[in-house]
């Protein structure tokens, strides 16, 4: 029979291996997420339209929707860095891991844009008023402190906490109900921006957009289904 010392010494660097992982894996999902960032905004400076030649300018709802689809898409990025170093459901994690890697790229290039376009990196005022009002329906949050009503879905700084606290299925839940209300609360400005944006490349980028994030939002919806869990109600 093995001495318990010996096996408790030979279990200890295999669990001290497990704890390094662990440890390792917020910071290079940081790494990661800074480096998409990075080479968005260097595809979207690259492919930036040239305003000196026949290429349209950008106009209010392209600047608008650069400014407030970047903020949006950051806190989808934030709770989806969340649920993928939180979760332990490998369905979740992908999806988590999907989300996050797709929208910082796309922040990238917004951002790249913005840069080119010699436009704020994000909006001082109200959000969306590059678009009627009737176009949004005002269905904001107050996001906490934050100075400006924040855009429709997104999540209050009570319900991201709620976020962070929560473990195993309750996180898991919490997470795709308050994604999936994120992705609706997006959907009117992604439909205005294809329609009415100037430039080439918000038109595509929102056009691109929608039925990606439709097509999550219905995968969200059988994920909930599928855990005996509802959506949030969207108002």
């Amino acid at each position: 029979m093995p001495d318990t010392e010996t096996v408790a010494d030979e279990t200890q660097p295999a669990r001290g291996w497990r704890a390094q992982a662990r440890a390792q894996r917020v910071p290079l999902l940081i790494i990661g997420a800074i480096a998409l960032l990075v080479a968005g905004f260097g595809a979207g400076v690259l492919l930036a339209p040239d305003t000196t030649g026949d290429a349209s300018p950008a106009g209010p709802a392209d600047i608008g929707f650069a400014q407030d689809m970047s903020a949006h898409h950051a806190q989808a990025v934030e709770m989806s860095g969340i649920a993928l170093n939180g979760s332990t459901d490998p369905d979740v994690r992908r999806l988590a891991f999907d989300i996050l890697t797709t929208q910082q790229g796309q922040i990238g290039r917004m951002q790249g844009w913005l840069q080119m376009w010699d436009a704020p990196a994000s909006t001082t005022g109200e959000p969306m008023t590059w678009m009627p009002q009737e176009e949004h329906g005002g269905h904001g949050h107050d996001h906490g402190g934050a100075g400006t009503a924040a855009m429709p879905g997104m999540a209050t700084t009570d319900e991201l906490r709620q976020l962070r606290a929560a473990r195993g299925a309750q996180l898991d839940t919490l997470f795709l109900q308050l994604m999936l209300r994120h992705h609706q609360g997006g959907v009117p400005m992604l439909e205005y921006g294809a329609e009415h944006a100037e430039t080439t490349e918000i038109k595509t980028l929102a056009g691109q957009m929608l039925p990606a994030q439709e097509g999550e939002s219905r995968l969200m919806t059988k994920m909930l289904a599928d855990r005996g869990a509802r959506p949030l109600p969207f108002e």
